[in-house]
């Protein structure tokens, strides 16, 4: 018992000295490749402006003031005001907040679900595989924002039912990923290590096959985020997403539609802003999922 023991201790941390290579080295790769650093700088910058939004944001993003209305950006309001007088750069700083809030909850809810469906698939086959992979291609075949809109239709609009049905539409995505993952590694030499030494599948499935999701499922988060914030700004756009008066960029951009000739930065620099915002996160994400392949050890 004591010389098993012995055994495993410097194997633990051998594998935990391997573990942090590969991560400095992951890292170093990584802060290589200046774009996907360039996304992660505006990121950040987006990511902590949302969580001290009251402290950052100038002003108010409700608070109307009538006899500023339209007003174009300018040193006191560098966005400028909206029809009702709201500073632009308020809204779109608390919109910030709504889109990652959003993106963050839907995006863990899929992840939830989606390896749960996902490790439960792949590691157990036959029928259950069957049955799950098909409903997962049934939520496939609908358009996504076709899917999304379907759902909050039924529902109705707000955030709560937003975030509904960003996850549904996100879930298959991480389920087909993490099964494909499973069904990679289900024969390795430390699975069948776990079955020799009497470990059931849950053990298995939960304590062994997990674990190897990780990386993928983080780069697949990065990703996904974009997504999630476009299409929050969508349903919102439609009508389907938040509703006003909560700042929103989707809500934005629909409110200053009809403002395009006579006060086109309504409508433009929240547009503008979900652009940097996706391109930074896809940028981000490809760095990530470039630093973080095994090839490249």
């Amino acid at each position: 018992m004591t010389s098993g023991t012995q055994t495993d201790a410097p194997t633990s941390v051998a594998t935990a000295r391997v573990d942090r290579g590969r991560l400095h080295r992951s890292w170093r790769r990584f802060r290589r490749n200046k774009v996907a650093m360039a996304g992660l700088f505006v990121v950040v910058v987006l990511v902590l402006a949302a969580i001290f939004a009251p402290f950052v944001a100038p002003s108010d993003p409700s608070a109307q003031d009538l006899m500023r209305q339209d007003m174009p950006p300018s040193w006191d309001q560098p966005f400028g005001t909206d029809q009702l007088g709201r500073d632009i750069l308020s809204r779109v700083i608390y919109g910030a907040r709504v889109a990652f809030e959003i993106g963050t909850t839907s995006i863990g809810i899929a992840v939830v679900i989606g390896l749960a469906i996902g490790i439960t698939a792949g590691y157990l086959g036959g029928w259950v595989d069957e049955v799950l992979m098909r409903i997962m291609d049934v939520l496939l075949a609908f358009p996504y924002l076709l899917l999304a809109i379907a759902i909050v239709a039924m529902l109705g609009p707000g955030l709560i039912n937003t975030i509904i049905a960003i996850s549904v539409w996100l879930i298959p995505t991480y389920a087909r990923l993490c099964r494909g993952v499973v069904l990679s590694t289900r024969q390795s030499t430390f699975v069948e290590a776990a079955r020799s030494f009497g470990a059931r599948s849950p053990a298995i499935m939960w304590r062994h096959l997990l674990p190897t999701c990780f990386t993928p499922i983080f780069v697949q988060v990065t990703l996904d985020f974009a997504r999630a914030i476009l299409m929050e700004a969508g349903l919102s756009f439609l009508g389907y997403g938040v509703q006003p008066p909560t700042a929103s960029w989707g809500n934005m951009i629909a409110e200053g539609r009809n403002e395009l000739l006579e006060a086109p930065h309504i409508a433009t620099i929240p547009g503008l802003v979900i652009t940097v915002a996706v391109l930074s996160l896809n940028l981000f994400g490809d760095g990530l999922r470039e630093a973080l392949d095994p090839r490249s050890d």
